[in-house]
C-alpha cells in the first residue's frame, strides 16, 4: 500500500544514466498528496527515486513533455477522443542503499531499474540523504563527508547543497560564468562558509589562500573601510576578524624583487633574441649572481679573475697602454684601467689587488726583471683563489635561476660588458647585436610602472636577503613570525602600511591586488609569485601536504590563455598537474572557460559553473564534465544570477544550486548609468586622475 501510494510513474526505457518515465494517467495535476505532505511530481531540477531491489536510484529531472496520443476502441473502428500523456527524462546520478543500519546515499548506479518499473515522488527522508544533512551531529570525516554548506537547492529551498572542501581544494577546481553572473560572490560565499563553519567545535586558524585579484574586488569583501565595518552585525565582524584578511597591491602596486625571478622570468620579460642576445644575457645573469655569491664567500668574482688573466697575458708595452699615453713622456690615463682593476679586486683580497697595482708603478714598466717576480706573485695568488673559487663558480653556472640578490644597475652594464668580452673572441660583432637589448634593458629602469613593482631600482643592503620574510609576507604569516624581530626592509616597510586587524596572528587570505600592474608585467608578477610559492613547498620532502596552500586565480584568462605562450602559463600548468603532490591547489576563475590553458582546467575536478551564453564556452565546459550531466549543462544559458550548476568530486550529486547571500560582497556591481547620468553635480576629477597615472606626488 504503501508502495502504492509513493508511485507516479512507469519505467518506459533505460540507457546508461537516462531513464524515460511515463507519469500516471490518473495524476492529472502538478502535486500528488501522499505521505505526511503534499509533493511535486515533475520539475526540473527535482528528483525521482526509483525502487530497484533493495535499494534506490535518485534520478534528476532534466526534461517534461506533453503528448497528444489518439487509440482505436477495440470493440469496434472507432477513434477515441485525444488524451495527454506526459514524460518525464531524468539522468541516473547515485544510489541509496543500506550501510549496516543506516540508509546511505553513494554516488553512481551499480544496480538499473528495468521496464516497468515504478517511480516514486521523493521524500523529505530521501531529500536528507541526498543532501547529507548530518542530523546525528556525528564527528565529521574531513577528507570525505560532504558537510560545508554553500547555498541551497532552487526545487528544494529548505535543504542547503554540501560540498566537501578537502575535494573541492585538493584536486583543483574551476569557478566559471559570464561577467557578473555572480563568480566573485560565489568564491567569497564559500570562503566565508569556510571559515563560519563549526569544525567539531574548532574554527579555521591556520588556513592559507593567495588570491590574484585582476579587478580590485575583494577588498571590499574581507577588509571593508571602517565605516563599512561599523555597520556590519557583530557575527560577521567576528567572521572578517577570524579571517584576518591582509591587502598586498592596488595603486602601491605588488612589489616583487627582480632578483627573485628565474632564466625564464627575464627571458620574458626582457625579450631577448635567441640567436645571440639569450646567451649574452644568460652569461651576464650569471656573473652577476655569481659576483654577490663569491663576495659573500670572501671569493674572487670571474668577471675579476678574466680581468687579472688578461693582465698577467699584456706585454709591458700592451701594460703601458692601459695605464700612460706612451708618449715619451709619462702621463697618467684618465681612467687607468689596471689601477681600477687592482682597486676593485683590493676589495676581496688585498694582496692580490696591492700586487696588481704596484704592476702599474712607473718604475715597473721597463724594467722587467722587477715585473716578473710581480707577475709571478700575481699568478700564484690568484691560482689559489680560482682554487677556491670552483665550487662556488660550478654552482652558480647550475643554478642561475636561485633567487640570489645582484644588481640590476650592474646587471646593464657591467655584467652584460663582461659577458660580451668574454664572446668577442668570437664574434667581434656581438657587441651590436646586444645593444638593442641593452636599450631594452635600461629603458625598464626609466619606465615607472615596471620598475617600481620589479624593485628595478632597489639598492639597499638590507632587502638583500628577504626571501624568508618575503615568503611568509606573502602567506601572511610575517606578523606571526617575524614582525617584532625583522629588520627594516621592504617587507616590514610594507607591513607597516597595511596591517591586518590582528598582527599577533596569521592573515588566512592574503588579497595579491594586480589590478593597477601595467599588462606588460601582470603575468611576469604572477608566475613569479607562484613560482616561489610552488618551490618553496617543494623543498618540504618530509613534510609534503603538511601546509596546504590555495591559489586563486581571478579572471584566469589573462594570464594562463590557451593561445599564448607564457611564463605564467608554464608556472600555473606545472601547480594543476604537480601541485597536489606538495599541498598546493589552484582555484581558477574565468568568463571565457574556452579561452584558458587546457591543462589547467583538464586537472580541475569540481566545477561550479554559472551562466555562460557564449556557444563555443558552453561546448568546452561539456567536454570537461561527464557526459552523464550534459543534460544539466543544457542550462547553462539561462541559469539566473546567484545560481550555479556544481558538478564533480566536491558535491554528492550535480546540482543546480541558489549561492548563499554574502555580506560585505565584493566591488563588482553593475555601473549605475541613467542614475549617473541624471545627477548634474556628478564632476569628474580629471586632474587627480592624470596626477595619479603620471605618479606625480603632491604635498
Amino acid at each position: 500500500m504503501l508502495t502504492h501510494n509513493k508511485s507516479i510513474g512507469r519505467v518506459l526505457s533505460v540507457d546508461n544514466f537516462r531513464v524515460f518515465i511515463r507519469i500516471d494517467d490518473d495524476l492529472r495535476g502538478a502535486y500528488k498528496s501522499g505521505i505526511n505532505d503534499i509533493y511535486e511530481i515533475a520539475r526540473i531540477n527535482s528528483y525521482l527515486i526509483i525502487p530497484v531491489g533493495a535499494e534506490r536510484v535518485v534520478a534528476l529531472i532534466t526534461r517534461i513533455t506533453m503528448r497528444e496520443e489518439m487509440e482505436f476502441d477495440r470493440t469496434s473502428s472507432t477513434i477515441s477522443l485525444p488524451s495527454s500523456a506526459r514524460y518525464i527524462s531524468a539522468t541516473m546520478l547515485g544510489t541509496i542503499a543500506k550501510d549496516g543500519d543506516k540508509d546511505k546515499f553513494i554516488q553512481g548506479v551499480y544496480n538499473f531499474p528495468t521496464l516497468d518499473n515504478p517511480v516514486w515522488y521523493v521524500t523529505e527522508r530521501d531529500l536528507v540523504q541526498i543532501f547529507d544533512d548530518h542530523q546525528d551531529n556525528f564527528i565529521i570525516n574531513y577528507a570525505k563527508d560532504f558537510y560545508l554548506p554553500i547555498g541551497t537547492s532552487p526545487a528544494f529551498s529548505n535543504y542547503s547543497v554540501k560540498i566537501c572542501p578537502d575535494q573541492f581544494f585538493v584536486k583543483h577546481a574551476a569557478i566559471l560564468g559570464n561577467t557578473g553572473s555572480g563568480k566573485s560572490c560565489t568564491f567569497t560565499s564559500i570562503i566565508r562558509n569556510l571559515f563560519r563553519y563549526d569544525y567539531n567545535g574548532s574554527k579555521l586558524e591556520n588556513a592559507h589562500f593567495v588570491l590574484f585579484d585582476t579587478n580590485g574586488e575583494y577588498k571590499d569583501a574581507f577588509l571593508p573601510n571602517s565605516e563599512n565595518y561599523d555597520k556590519l552585525e557583530p557575527k560577521v565582524q567576528e567572521e572578517l576578524n577570524q579571517i584576518n584578511a591582509y591587502y598586498y597591491g592596488g595603486d602601491d602596486y605588488p612589489k616583487v624583487p627582480y632578483w627573485f625571478m628565474n632564466w625564464a622570468d627575464f627571458k620574458e620579460l626582457l625579450k631577448p633574441s635567441d640567436g645571440t642576445q639569450a646567451p649574452i644575457l644568460n652569461r651576464a645573469i650569471g656573473l652577476a649572481k655569481n659576483d654577490y655569491e663569491s663576495i659573500a664567500e670572501t671569493i674572487l668574482p670571474r668577471h675579476l679573475i678574466s680581468d687579472v688573466e688578461n693582465l698577467l697575458q699584456c706585454s709591458t708595452e700592451e701594460l703601458k697602454k692601459r695605464t700612460w699615453d706612451a708618449g715619451g713622456t709619462w702621463k697618467w690615463l684618465k681612467d687607468n684601467e689596471v689601477m681600477s682593476i687592482g682597486e676593485a679586486v683590493k676589495v676581496v683580497n688585498i694582496e692580490l689587488g696591492e700586487a696588481i697595482i704596484s704592476l702599474a708603478s712607473q718604475e715597473n714598466f721597463n724594467n722587467a726583471a722587477k715585473q716578473t717576480p710581480i707577475r709571478e706573485q700575481i699568478e700564484t695568488l690568484l691560482t689559489k683563489l680560482i682554487q677556491k673559487n670552483i665550487t662556488t663558480q660550478i654552482t652558480s653556472e647550475q643554478n642561475i635561476d636561485m633567487p640570489t640578490w645582484f644588481s640590476y644597475r650592474e646587471l646593464c652594464t657591467k655584467f652584460i660588458d663582461a659577458a660580451i668580452t668574454q664572446e668577442s673572441v668570437s664574434n667581434s660583432r656581438i657587441s651590436e647585436f646586444v645593444s638593442t637589448l641593452r636599450l631594452r634593458m635600461n629603458s625598464f629602469l626609466n619606465d615607472k610602472r615596471i620598475a617600481i613593482p620589479l624593485m628595478l631600482k632597489d639598492s639597499e643592503t638590507n632587502n638583500k636577503d628577504i626571501l624568508t620574510h618575503f615568503i611568509a609576507f606573502l602567506l601572511g604569516d610575517f606578523n606571526r613570525y617575524f614582525e617584532k624581530t625583522a629588520p627594516n626592509h621592504l617587507v616590514k616597510t610594507y607591513n607597516a602600511k597595511n596591517k591586518p586587524k590582528d598582527i599577533t596572528k596569521s592573515s588566512q587570505i592574503t588579497i595579491v591586488d594586480v589590478s593597477n600592474l601595467p599588462f606588460e608585467i601582470l603575468e611576469t608578477v604572477t608566475a613569479l609569485l607562484g613560482r616561489i610559492i610552488l618551490e618553496f613547498v617543494s623543498h618540504f620532502v618530509e613534510d609534503r601536504g603538511k601546509y596546504p596552500i590555495v591559489i586563486v586565480l581571478e579572471e584566469a584568462q589573462n594570464y594562463i590563455a590557451e593561445q599564448k605562450d607564457s611564463v605564467a602559463k608554464t608556472v600555473f600548468e606545472r601547480i594543476a598537474r604537480e601541485g597536489r603532490k606538495y599541498g598546493i591547489s589552484l582555484i581558477v576563475c574565468s568568463q571565457r572557460p574556452s579561452e584558458l590553458s587546457r591543462t589547467v582546467l583538464s586537472q580541475c575536478n569540481s566545477f561550479i559553473i554559472h551562466r555562460l551564453q557564449n556557444p563555443e564556452d558552453q561546448k568546452y565546459v561539456r567536454g570537461l564534465v561527464s557526459s552523464a550531466n550534459a543534460d544539466i549543462l543544457e542550462q547553462l544559458p539561462v541559469i539566473p544570477q546567484q545560481h550555479a550548476i556544481i558538478t564533480g568530486d566536491c558535491v554528492r550529486t550535480p546540482i543546480q544550486v541558489r549561492i548563499d547571500d554574502v555580506n560585505p560582497t565584493p566591488n563588482s556591481h553593475n555601473p549605475k548609468y541613467i542614475e549617473r547620468w541624471l545627477d548634474s553635480s556628478l564632476e569628474i576629477p580629471y586632474e587627480d586622475i592624470c596626477d595619479k597615472w603620471l605618479d606625480k606626488k603632491k604635498d
